[in-house]
C-alpha cells in the first residue's frame, strides 16, 4: 500500500527544493531545470558527509562510495563479484610456504598529478601506513592498517616495476585484502605535498579525478582522460550529503539528483512502478547490529546481554520498520559469504525469557540505559526508527532506554575509542564486508585484538576460544577446515551475545533511467568507469 502522507511529504518537499535549488542550476531555453553537473554527469544523494577521501583512512561507506573510482589497487575484485583479477599488478607469484608474494606491475601508469606508478609507490602507500617511522606515516589514521598489512614483515623493491611483500606467517585472506580500499596505492608526490591535507586533496591512479570538496555541500570527481584501462564515458560524478530520506527522494523524483542511497522502505513499491526511476537491489554482504560495551555494568554481565536479545522483538522490526529491505539474522556473517553457519539461532522474542534472566542477574527491577543513534550513516538503514522500536521493546521489561543521537562523522569518532574513553553503554552500528571473506567480519569485528583503535570491535568482547578459532582460520589454507572453525566461533559468539545481531540489508539503490550500465558490487563500493549517461 501507497503511504499517502509520505507522498504527499515528497512532492511538497519536491517543490521547495526546486525553488530553493534555481541559485545552483542552470535552466534549459524551455526553462526546465537540469542538476548541477550537467547532460554527462551522475549526482549522488549520500546518506551522510564522507570523513575522508584518503583510502587509506577510510571506514565508512560514504566515503568509499565517493572516492574509490580515485584510486587503483594491486589486484581488484570482479565486477559483481569478490573474485580477484589484476589491477595495477599484471601478474603476481606467492611462494609455496606462502610467505613471499612477488608482483609485477604495469607499465606506463600516472597518478593523477603526473606522478610516474612504480614500485617505490606501492612501498610508500603501505608503508605509510604500517610503519610508525615512515616521515609521512603522521598524515593520517590508519584503522584498516592492522587488519590489510598486521602479517606483513618486509617490503622490498625489487625493480622499478617489480615489487615483494614477505609476511610474519601464512594469512589465507592477504591477496582479497589487497583489493580493499587501505591497499590502495596514492601518489606519494601528493601526499608529500598536502600532508595531513592528503585527505581533501586525494590522488591516485583512478578513472576519475578529484576536482573539489565542499563540505556539507558536495564532493566533485572528473574523468581521468588518461586512465590505463581506458577513458570513462561520464564527465563528472557530484556526491551530495543529503542525511534526512525524504529529502532525498524528493530530490531524486524533481530531477536534481539521478540516484540515491538508503531508500525509504514505505516508498519502494511506488518506486518500481516509475517509469522513470530504476530500482537496483542486490544481496549484500551487510549486518546491523546494537553492541553493548560489554567491559562495563551492567553489560559486563552475559545474562543482561542475553536478557535484551530475547527482549527486542527483530521479527517486527524488519517486517514493519524494514519492510523486506532487510533479511532478519542469525549470527553476524552473512549468508551470502561462506562459512555461515545457518544452524545457530538467534534470541527468540520472549519478553518473560528476558525479565528472568534479568532477576537472575540482578536486575529485577531493571536499569536506565543511554542508546546512542546516528543521525543517519552508510548502511545504518533507518537508525532512529530502529531505536525507538528497541526502545520500547526494553521498557516492556525493565530497561529505561535514553536515546542520544550524533552527526555520521562524530558519531564514528565516539564509538571506535579505546574501551577506558568510551562512556557509551549500547550503541548501532552495521558493517559491508570488504573482501567476501569471513576473517572480514568475525575477526575484524569479534577478536580481541581488534578493539579499537586497532580495529572495530565495538563491544569489546573478550573470548579465548574464540580468539583461538578466529587466529587459527587466518593462518589455515584448507577452506574447509576454515569454515569448520568460522561456524564454531560463531555459535560460541552469538552464546556470549556481545550485540544484538539483527539483520541482513539488502543493497538498494534507485536511479533515473538515463544512468545506463550502473551494476551494484557484493562490498557497496559504486563504479562508474563503465556506466553510461543518457
Amino acid at each position: 500500500m501507497i503511504n499517502k502522507r509520505n507522498t504527499i511529504l515528497a512532492l511538497l518537499l519536491a517543490c521547495l527544493l526546486m525553488i530553493s535549488a534555481c541559485s545552483s542550476q542552470s535552466t534549459s531555453e524551455e526553462g526546465e531545470a537540469t542538476n548541477d553537473g550537467g547532460s554527462n554527469s551522475i549526482v549522488v544523494g549520500l546518506e551522510a558527509e564522507p570523513t575522508t577521501l584518503d583510502a587509506h583512512q577510510m571506514s565508512d561507506y560514504n566515503s568509499s562510495r565517493t572516492a574509490m573510482e580515485i584510486y587503483d589497487q594491486l589486484v581488484q575484485f570482479k565486477d559483481e563479484s569478490t573474485e580477484l583479477e589484476a589491477d595495477l599488478a599484471e601478474k603476481w607469484d606467492v611462494s609455496d610456504d606462502g610467505l613471499e608474494y612477488t608482483f609485477y606491475l604495469k607499465k606506463d601508469v600516472t597518478f593523477h598529478d603526473g606522478t610516474p606508478f612504480n614500485a617505490e609507490a606501492v612501498k610508500f602507500s603501505f608503508e605509510r601506513q604500517i610503519d610508525p617511522n615512515h616521515p609521512f606515516h603522521d598524515t593520517g589514521q590508519y584503522a584498516y592498517a592492522e587488519f590489510t598489512f598486521g602479517t606483513v614483515n618486509k617490503i622490498e623493491v625489487v625493480d622499478e616495476f617489480t615489487v615483494k611483500l614477505t609476511l610474519k606467517e601464512p594469512f589465507a585472506p592477504f591477496l582479497s585484502n589487497l583489493a580493499m580500499h587501505a591497499a590502495s596505492i596514492v601518489s606519494p608526490t601528493a601526499v608529500e605535498k598536502y600532508g595531513a591535507d592528503f585527505t581533501k586533496n586525494p590522488v591516485g591512479t583512478g578513472p576519475f579525478k578529484f576536482v573539489s570538496w565542499d563540505p556539507g555541500i558536495e564532493v566533485v570527481l572528473e574523468k581521468n582522460t588518461d586512465y590505463f584501462k581506458g577513458e570513462p564515458n561520464v564527465d563528472q560524478l557530484i556526491f551530495k550529503p543529503i542525511t534526512e530520506a525524504q529529502t532525498r527522494l524528493a530530490e531524486l523524483e524533481a530531477g536534481n539528483i539521478d540516484m540515491i542511497v538508503n531508500v525509504p522502505p514505505d516508498d519502494l513499491e511506488r518506486l518500481k512502478s516509475d517509469e522513470n526511476l530504476q530500482v537496483i537491489e542486490q544481496a549484500g554482504m551487510h549486518t546491523w547490529w546494537t553492541a553493548f560495551n560489554t567491559q562495563k555494568e551492567p553489560f559486563n554481565n552475559v545474562k543482561v546481554r542475553q536478557a535484551v536479545n530475547y527482549a527486542i522483538n527483530k521479527e517486527a522490526i524488519v517486517d514493519g520498520i524494514l519492510q523486506g529491505t532487510g533479511e532478519l539474522a542469525n549470527t553476524p556473517l552473512p549468508p551470502t559469504i561462506w562459512g555461515h553457519n545457518p544452524n545457530v539461532e538467534n534470541y527468540e522474542y520472549d519478553p518473560e525469557k528476558a525479565k528472568e534472566l534479568l532477576a537472575e542477574a540482578g536486575y529485577a527491577d531493571g536499569f536506565d540505559v543511554t542508546y546512542w543513534v546516528p543521525e543517519s550513516g552508510s548502511g545504518m538503514q533507518q537508525p532512529q526508527a530502529m531505536a525507538a522500536a528497541i526502545q520500547a521493546d526494553l521498557k516492556e521489561v525493565g530497561i529505561n532506554v535514553e536515546i542520544q543521537t550524533l552527526e555520521w562523522g562524530a558519531y564514528l569518532d565516539k564509538v571506535f575509542l579505546p574501551p577506558d574513553q568510551n562512556d557509551m553503554d549500547m550503541h548501532q552500528m552495521s558493517w559491508v564486508g570488504d573482501n567476501g571473506d569471513p576473517d572480514n567480519f568475525l575477526y575484524i569485528l569479534l577478536s580481541s585484538e581488534q578493539w579499537p583503535t586497532a580495529g572495530f570491535n565495538d563491544s569489546y568482547y573478550k573470548n579465548d576460544k574464540v580468539d583461538e578459532l578466529l587466529a587459527k582460520a587466518r593462518v589455515t589454507k584448507d577452506k574447509g577446515e576454515r569454515t569448520t572453525m568460522y561456524e564454531e566461533a560463531q555459535k560460541l559468539i552469538m552464546e556470549d551475545a556481545p550485540l544484538v545481531v539483527l539483520d541482513h540489508e539488502k543493497q538498494i539503490i534507485v536511479a533515473n533511467n538515463r544512468v545506463k550500465d550502473f551494476a551494484l558490487h557484493p562490498t557497496g563500493v559504486f563504479r562508474f568507469s563503465g556506466v553510461k549517461v543518457e
